[in-house]
């Protein structure tokens, strides 16, 4: 299979769909790896090093979509992007569909087979390849919300873990699955006072059972939530849905009983935030302030640590993205359950159905698709 590596285009993205090792991989079991040229630069690897790989280097993007029968990024295309797909191309990366109805439109119009890392699942019921960039989001999030609260980038200029005779800043996060237990982890090592919100007594019994008295634990009542979040100095959204839009937990009424200054880190706004006020933002402009909250809504979180992310995300992937080169994807999906779970758009259809469901199209239900 004739396999391509587009650079990313994402604002501040420096990630890049495979590494020279993963190049290695897929061109020894026979496969034809093209990377355009510096897709690797931002993780510290040079052309020549995808060279010796077994790569072939290719100046643009458009050679890129028109050459290759698969195509494996990080982040979702873009429009410049989608519109380049064509029937019959299959397409590996994130796609967070639920909430983005102009990307899921273009790739409908593309006829692309469009497989999401996002909804791949594993026997476990987890999902292993949003995993690795959940704990990098997740361990990000305390880190960027400490810089939002300071004063001069308009926080309450609160220090998170305090000083001897000071109290460390009231951390509370908003779900218990990886983001949230990497967020309260990372919190708590830097002496915040964490809180963890879930829903899922056996989840929350784990995270006593793991972090003991360092991180509290609660059931999410609404009023619970409510008494904790209006007393917080930040609040770390990390609820999850696979494949649908994020369940808002916050409301904008709500938001002005926030202490001023506070801080809100919605790492779920890759699928449309957990908070109303949530939108979407960049590394280049993180921040906005609504009701005197500051909101870090950065949809690409871990692009800012480029290197490690990729690392960690092509650990999880090239096992997949080998099975797709070496049987075609959809003798891989019939032969893997969990892979053909990453189906999302086939041939002009949708195929997932919280996506379907998020955004009013009838579903192509997988066996069809498949068959």
């Amino acid at each position: 299979m004739l396999i391509g590596v587009p650079k990313e285009i994402k604002n501040n993205e420096y990630r890049v769909g495979l590494t020279p090792s993963s190049v290695r991989e897929l061109t020894i079991h026979g496969h034809k790896v093209k990377i355009e040229t510096m897709a690797g630069a931002g993780i510290g690897c040079s052309d020549e090093d995808y060279v010796a790989a077994g790569a072939e280097i290719v100046g643009t993007a458009a050679e890129i979509f028109a050459t290759a029968e698969m195509v494996i990024k990080v982040k979702e295309p873009q429009k410049v992007e989608y519109e380049q797909l064509r029937e019959g191309q299959l397409l590996f990366t994130y796609l967070h569909l639920a909430p983005d109805p102009d990307q899921t439109a273009g790739l409908i119009k593309s006829g692309a087979t469009a497989i999401a890392y996002e909804t791949v699942t594993d026997r476990n019921g987890g999902l292993p390849l949003l995993a690795p960039m959940s704990e990098v989001a997740g361990r990000m999030a305390p880190q960027v919300g400490a810089t939002a609260l300071q004063k001069a980038n308009g926080g309450r200029g609160v220090l998170l873990g305090g000083v001897p005779g000071v109290a460390p800043a009231k951390v509370v996060v908003i779900g218990g699955g990886v983001v949230g237990t990497n967020a309260a982890r990372i919190a708590a090592g830097m002496g915040a006072d964490v809180t963890i919100l879930d829903k899922n007594v056996k989840r929350l019994t784990y995270i006593d059972d793991v972090f003991g008295p360092r991180i509290k634990t609660q059931y999410a009542t609404i009023d619970d939530t409510e008494a904790l979040v209006f007393d917080a100095d930040m609040v770390v959204g990390a609820v999850l849905i696979p494949g649908a839009a994020a369940p808002k937990l916050i409301r904008k009424e709500q938001l002005s009983k926030m202490k001023p200054g506070s801080v809100i880190v919605d790492v779920a706004i890759d699928q449309g935030g957990c908070f109303e006020t949530s939108k979407a933002t960049t590394h280049a402009d993180p921040t906005y302030i609504i009701d005197d909250v500051v909101h870090y809504c950065v949809a690409n979180m871990p692009g800012a640590v480029a290197r490690t992310s990729t690392f960690a995300l092509n650990n999880a992937t090239l096992p997949f993205a080998l099975a797709l080169a070496n049987k075609g994807w959809k003798q891989a999906c019939k032969d893997d359950p969990h892979l053909a779970a990453g189906l999302n758009i086939h041939n002009g259809k949708v195929t997932y159905q919280a996506v379907a469901d998020a955004l009013g199209y009838d579903n192509l239900p997988l066996e069809q698709a498949l068959s």
